[in-house]
């Protein structure tokens, strides 16, 4: 495809130069190239339809799962657009490709499950599913990012981009790390 018809997300950010490290995860990190990230509700209908959802558009909708922002799907395309500005700002990367690096270092690669054993429960550690994981590192982004924002100090944009440069290098003080940390630290004491 010709330069002046490549599909740039937000007609900046070529998703096609990005590369995902993690070979779990490549099979669930969808990067099709989309001018605006919005499916419209095509792939809900069947069974793990959003492995073929664009990675920014499955963000996009975990940003709207939250109370204050439920249905605003454009307010929560221009919070990841903005956010992706700063992280271009900062980094001189694609922001696609440091976001794929965050949900690769914040998704937890085990995790524990209750057993009962005649009536009491008894933890258990088990791998996580490449879909989990990838599920879990959008839902701890989400998170850090409602709650770095809630107290209106920082705009959601910037708690966002922060959050994803941080764990886009694996840093242990940003949220979403510490909790993937946090899981895996209690799913090893239940070996």
């Amino acid at each position: 495809m010709s330069e002046a018809g490549k599909k740039l997300l937000f007609n900046l950010y070529d998703a096609s130069e990005v590369k995902v490290t993690d070979p779990s995860l490549v099979r669930y990190v969808n990067l099709t190239a989309q001018i605006i990230p919005h499916s419209c509700g095509k792939f809900s209908r069947q069974e793990f339809g959003k492995s073929n959802m664009m990675i920014v558009e499955r963000l996009i909708n975990r940003l709207m799962q939250t109370e204050n922002n439920t249905g605003k799907k454009q307010l929560a395309i221009r919070i990841v657009r903005d956010a992706f500005e700063i992280i271009h700002k900062k980094t001189k990367r694609n922001p696609i490709e440091v976001l794929v690096e965050a949900i690769g270092n914040s998704g937890p690669r085990e995790e524990t499950v209750r057993l009962k054993y005649g009536g009491i429960n008894v933890p258990k550690s088990v791998d996580t599913a490449p879909m989990r994981r990838v599920d879990t590192a959008i839902h701890f982004l989400a998170e850090a990012t409602l709650k770095g924002s809630s107290s209106g100090k920082k705009r959601a944009s910037a708690v966002l981009a922060d959050e994803i440069i941080a764990a886009s290098k694996g840093d242990m003080k940003c949220y979403s790390v510490g909790k993937k940390e946090e899981r895996e630290r209690i799913a090893k004491s239940a070996r």
